[in-house]
């Protein structure tokens, strides 16, 4: 069920909406800036070990709700914060928290007090108030990894699917990276290195010329999707053979990451083409 209370979306999930009477309306609680959230460390760092114990933590990604693809305005997602006994999330439209409990031993999981904010949403076909009645439903889950991709699953009283949802690990990218090639032409440039750190959204390095530094950020709406911005280098003039504005180019234009192997791992544009080859960096 959803009702209007206090100015405020209430689901009703399990405890009803009677929990949000006028007098103690609360609202709805998420940092406003979609980027801070991508670098928290508790939402980055997830682990198999973790995910074996059936642990429910971190930021998700929602893909798909009643086997139709998660569509929304803003990208729809689910942040876990089991120290709180809370998830902050986006439906597609609008902001929303609730309390959350979960039970390993029988995968049992359930949402309550569920409030969202009430932002008219003008763009046809999205999937808003179906998560909504998809959290409603939930009762039990499972889990599973794939590649470097964690996901999550809901299921109702029946043990039928509700929503599904993807945690993206990008523990992968982290270390020291010597560029072999930019835009697929071949880079012999030892110099030219980038140093990843995904816990703190972090990108220094060298561009076989000057020092470079930098944020990394990434995004929920698709598997392994990155940005790196905020690229700034040092002045010292370059040698008329030097990639520095290649390279530079290439790390603004890159939008996702694909792992060949653990010491390989290609940066791709968002029309699909490979910008950047890395290949770890030996000591």
């Amino acid at each position: 069920m959803i009702a209007l209370a206090g100015g405020f979306l209430c689901l009703s999930l399990l405890a009803g909406c009677s929990a949000l009477r006028k007098s103690d309306k609360k609202p709805a609680v998420l940092p406003t800036d979609r980027e801070q959230i991508q670098k928290d460390k508790e939402a980055k760092t997830y682990s198999p070990e973790e995910l074996g114990r059936g642990v429910v933590r971190g930021d998700w990604a929602i893909e798909t709700v009643g086997r139709k693809k998660a569509v929304g305005e803003d990208a729809p997602f689910l942040k876990f914060v089991p120290s709180e006994g809370k998830v902050y999330g986006n439906n597609g439209c609008n902001v929303l928290n609730s309390t959350y409990k979960y039970n390993a031993a029988d995968s049992t999981i359930s949402f309550s007090d569920a409030i969202t904010t009430m932002r008219a949403c003008g763009m046809p076909g999205i999937t808003d108030y179906e998560i909504n009645q998809a959290l409603d439903a939930t009762r039990y889950y499972s889990w599973e990894q794939k590649d470097s991709q964690y996901y999550l699953y809901f299921y109702d009283a029946n043990r039928q699917e509700v929503m599904s949802l993807m945690h993206q690990n990008f523990s992968f990218l982290n270390g020291t990276w010597s560029v072999a090639a930019i835009n697929e032409n071949p880079v012999n440039d030892p110099e030219m290195k980038i140093v990843i750190d995904v816990d703190e959204g972090k990108l220094h390095g060298n561009t076989g010329c000057n020092l470079l530094n930098g944020e990394f950020t990434t995004d929920m709406e698709s598997a392994n999707r990155i940005s790196f911005q905020r690229i700034g280098t040092t002045r010292m003039a370059c040698p008329d053979s030097s990639h520095e504005a290649e390279f530079v180019v290439a790390l603004e234009d890159a939008a996702s990451a694909r792992p060949i192997s653990p010491d390989k791992v290609l940066l791709l544009g968002s029309d699909g083409k490979v910008v950047l080859e890395l290949v770890r960096a030996k000591d």
